[in-house]
C-alpha cells in the first residue's frame, strides 16, 4: 500500500453538506458500508456518492460540491471531483434503489441514513483498490479501534433502531461492536458488480432482504 485517501478532508464541503442536509435528526435506519469507492465517494465525498446521484437526485452542487486535491495524488486514482468520467456502480444500484422507493431525498432521510465504517481509501502501488479487510492485522487493528470508537459515537448520536451492514464486512463489524444490543442489526447484499449475486438484480434481492428482515413494509 502507497496511497491513502482520506475525502473528509479534501472532500469536507460535500461530506458537510450531506450531513447538514440529511443527516441532523434521529434515524430510525443507520446503513453502513466498508469505506470509500475510488469513484465514488472519493470523488465527491458522499458515502456511495456517484457523481450523478449526489448531484442530481441529492442535489449537492456548486460551492456545496468544491471538491480539493489529496495531500498526496497516486497518478492512476485522480481526484476530479464532481467531473469525473467514472460511474461508480455500487453507488448508482444503491441510490437508484431508493430514489425509485421512496422518490424524494426527504422521503428516504426521514427514517435513514447512509455511513461508512471506515473512511479512508487505499491504494497499492499498481492503483489497485485495497480494502480494509485486506489490510496487514498490524495495520487492521488499531485501525478497527478507531473505526469501531467513531460508530459508537454515531450510534449514540443517531438511536436508530435497526443498524444495517451493507455486504458481509460492515455487518460483522456491527455486530461485533454492538455484541451486547440493544440494536437490530442486519444485513444486506452489497451492489457491488464484483459479487455475481449483486449482478443478477441487486434492487430486486435487497429490497427482498429490507422486507425479510422486517426494516420495510
Amino acid at each position: 500500500m502507497t496511497h491513502v485517501y482520506n475525502p473528509l478532508r479534501y472532500a469536507w464541503a460535500p461530506h458537510r453538506e450531506y450531513l447538514r442536509r440529511f443527516g441532523a435528526t434521529s434515524k430510525r435506519v443507520l446503513m453502513m458500508g466498508m469505506n470509500p469507492g475510488p469513484w465514488g465517494m472519493a470523488q465527491t465525498g458522499v458515502p456511495f456518492g456517484e457523481v450523478t446521484a449526489v448531484r442530481d437526485w441529492l442535489g449537492i452542487s456548486g460551492n456545496e460540491a468544491t471538491v480539493e486535491q489529496p495531500a498526496v495524488v497516486h497518478p492512476k486514482r485522480p481526484v476530479t471531483g464532481f467531473a469525473c468520467p467514472r460511474a461508480e456502480v455500487s453507488g448508482r444500484r444503491l441510490w437508484g434503489l431508493f430514489a425509485a422507493r421512496f422518490g424524494t431525498p426527504a422521503a428516504f432521510f426521514a427514517d435513514h441514513l447512509i455511513i461508512n465504517y471506515c473512511p479512508l481509501v487505499f491504494m497499492e502501488e499498481s492503483g489497485r483498490n485495497r480494502t480494509p479487510d485486506k489490510l496487514p492485522r498490524a495495520e487492521a487493528e488499531p485501525l478497527r479501534a478507531v473505526c469501531d470508537e467513531h460508530i459508537q459515537r454515531l450510534v449514540n448520536i443517531y438511536r436508530p433502531e435497526w443498524l444495517i451492514g451493507i455486504g458481509g464486512y460492515a455487518a460483522r463489524r456491527l455486530e461485533a461492536i454492538f455484541a451486547d444490543g440493544p440494536f437490530a442489526i442486519g444485513q444486506v447484499l452489497h451492489p457491488s458488480p464484483a459479487s455475481p449475486a449483486a449482478n443478477r438484480g441487486w434492487a430486486e434481492a435487497a429490497t427482498r432482504q429490507f422486507l425479510d428482515l422486517g426494516v420495510w413494509r
